[in-house]
Parts: structure tokens; C-alpha cells; sequence
């Protein structure tokens, strides 16, 4: 039996990549995070948003360099075992992946609570539900699939921002 051998190619352009990252950037918390901590704290937080900014820039210019110097598959998790020893990078693995976990899960309670604003009526576990449906559906397709749709979203996080 003969087995069949498929090349793997890009399938994210550019644009997608970057609308990704943009998307990623803007995130939930903007929206319905950041909404409550104004509300309490006043325009200060602005600031504080400025300051933590700066410093993830710095941090992201930082693994950028790391990323040309030495690029390896496993990104920061790689750089902090090679620079700080196994258990920095072992740490950072299972932090992130933790973090990733714990975005997951805000996000589809916010998509919930957003759509009880617009459907009182329909119970968030159903809209909770849907998301997660929804998102592992556009997994299950090709990755250019995937990108265009992430693109587009991130159009309309822009066009609330504006």
C-alpha cells in the first residue's frame, strides 16, 4: 500500500497574520473589561492602559528579537529554557497554556452576556453553547478559512473601536 504524501503550504497570508495579531491585541477585554474599570476608576485607567502598553511593547520588541536571532519552533517557551533554564521554560509552557484556557472561557461568558443585552429572553448557556460550536467548526475547515474569518472580525472589533 502506497502512502500518500501531501506538502504542507502556507495557507495565512500577510493580511491575515496581521489581522490576527490585531484581533488578538484588541481582544474581549476591551470591550467589556475595560468598560467596568472606567466606570469605577474613572479616565486614570487611560493611563494605565498607556503604561501597560508600553511595557507588553517592549516585551514583544524583545521576543521579536529573540525570534530572528534564534528561530526555533516552541516560541517563548523555547527562549526562556535556553536563557533561564528548563523550568523557566517548562513554567512558561503551562502558563500560557493556562492563560489560553482562562481567555477561552471569558470570552464565551462575554459573548454571553453580550448577547443577553440584544436576546433577554434566550438563556447565555445557549449563546455560550453556539460560540464554542461555532469557533470549532471554523477549526475543523482549511486554514485560509480560518484567516478570512479572523480577518473580518477583527474588521468589526475596528469599526466599534471607531
Amino acid at each position: 500500500m502506497k502512502a500518500a504524501t501531501t506538502a504542507l503550504t502556507r495557507g495565512l497570508t500577510a493580511r491575515h497574520i496581521r489581522f490576527i495579531a490585531l484581533g488578538s491585541a484588541i481582544g474581549t477585554g476591551l470591550f467589556y473589561g475595560s468598560a467596568e474599570a472606567i466606570n469605577r476608576a474613572g479616565p486614570s485607567v487611560l493611563l494605565a492602559y498607556l503604561i501597560g502598553g508600553a511595557a507588553i511593547y517592549i516585551v514583544l520588541r524583545a521576543l521579536g528579537e529573540m525570534a530572528v536571532s534564534n528561530p526555533v519552533s516552541g516560541s517563548f517557551g523555547e527562549y526562556a529554557s535556553k536563557h533561564l533554564g528548563p523550568l523557566a521554560g517548562f513554567m512558561t509552557g503551562w502558563t500560557y497554556t493556562f492563560e489560553m484556557i482562562v481567555v477561552c472561557l471569558a470570552d464565551v461568558t462575554a459573548f454571553g452576556v453580550y448577547m443577553g443585552f440584544w436576546f433577554p429572553d434566550v438563556p447565555r448557556w445557549i449563546w455560550v453553547l453556539a460560540i464554542i460550536f461555532f469557533i470549532g467548526a471554523i477549526n475543523l475547515l482549511s486554514v485560509k478559512v480560518f484567516g478570512e474569518v479572523e480577518f473580518w472580525f477583527t474588521l468589526v472589533k475596528i469599526a466599534a473601536i471607531v
